[in-house]
């Protein structure tokens, strides 16, 4: 981030000025980004959740085998957990964060895809470990290096790394599925560089998903 905003202040007047306005920018690149956590947002999301989950199935059942495997995962020292998971419903985000959250893996950044969202809702799910790329990006997604919004975004993902958050990735965006989405190759290519620029020395890499008798 520091080496762009240099390259794009140089030759400008007014160092303290230039300083200002780049800071300015990070800022409302990174607020586009993510936003900090809401712990009432949490619970009273949780409980709604559980109401809703009452309503809408029979029974949500978890794999003991598969959950034991992951908090082996979790227990490995010094490396970060990146989920990776197919999108079969919009309800996905919830529920694995819901699952993850109540099982005591912390409360993960969940990447949400491409799909128009209302500032609002927006809002909402960032206040829930939501993570959006931001708007220049999600326009015009491309393997080349965006300026200063992928500067921000990567920097950003590195400290998730560093900081041992978990990172939930969907791979795929509804209602197309077995399809690599734009997006999660972005935030794939994110992770592979944060390790490759030894920001992070390893990532453990999680397969989960949710499975439906029928998507709701």
């Amino acid at each position: 981030v520091r080496d762009v905003a240099t390259d794009g202040s140089r030759g400008s007047r007014g160092d303290g000025e230039a300083h200002r306005r780049w800071k300015e920018k990070i800022l409302e690149i990174l607020a586009e980004i993510q936003a900090p956590l809401s712990l009432l947002m949490l619970r009273l999301c949780n409980w709604a959740l559980l109401k809703l989950l009452n309503r809408l199935f029979l029974s949500v059942q978890l794999h003991r085998g598969q959950l034991e495997m992951v908090l082996r995962a979790a227990g490995t020292p010094g490396v970060p957990l990146v989920f990776l998971s197919t999108h079969k419903s919009q309800l996905d985000g919830l529920l694995l964060s819901f699952l993850l959250f109540s099982q005591g893996l912390g409360v993960p950044r969940v990447t949400v895809g491409g799909q128009v969202c209302s500032p609002l809702l927006r809002a909402l799910l960032g206040r829930l470990g939501g993570i959006f790329l931001p708007s220049r990006m999600e326009q015009t997604l491309s393997d080349r290096d965006d300026g200063l919004p992928g500067a921000v975004l990567a920097t950003y993902v590195e400290e998730v790394l560093r900081s041992r958050q978990p990172l939930l990735i969907f791979l795929e965006e509804p209602p197309v599925a077995l399809c690599l989405s734009a997006p999660a190759r972005e935030w794939l290519a994110l992770v592979y560089r944060a390790v490759r620029d030894g920001a992070v020395p390893d990532v453990l890499l999680v397969p989960v998903g949710i499975a439906y008798d029928v998507v709701p």
